[in-house]
């Protein structure tokens, strides 16, 4: 069975709307795991100004026929008019880990 799942990245503001993210994902069976990382510092430009920014990292794990749904999701959900949101397939991993991530991200 060929298990084909993407890992998506987006950053938070804050802790809070990270965690409020992440179970929306979850409940809705868009992600299997959703990992909160720590704050990190982010420095880039936006509209002509150097901006500095603490945020909250995010790694979703998804199964690539959802990806649509989960970044129409983020985008409903986050608070930046331009939010990260970057899809990576997976090349490889664990396979029963991969075969999880594709049953939980089904319809139950």
């Amino acid at each position: 069975m060929i298990v084909e799942v993407y890992l998506v990245i987006t950053n938070l503001p804050d802790r809070e709307s990270a965690a409020k993210l992440a179970h929306l994902l979850v409940e809705r069976r868009l992600a299997a795991c959703v990992n909160i990382l720590s704050p990190c510092r982010s420095v880039y430009r936006w509209q002509g100004k150097t901006e500095d920014a603490e945020e909250f990292p995010m790694l979703i794990k998804t199964a690539k026929d959802r990806y649509a749904e989960v970044e129409a999701a983020i985008r409903a959900g986050h608070p930046y008019e331009l939010p990260e949101i970057i899809a990576i397939p997976l090349a490889g991993g664990l396979s029963a880990y991969l075969e999880w991530v594709e049953s939980e991200t089904r319809s139950a």
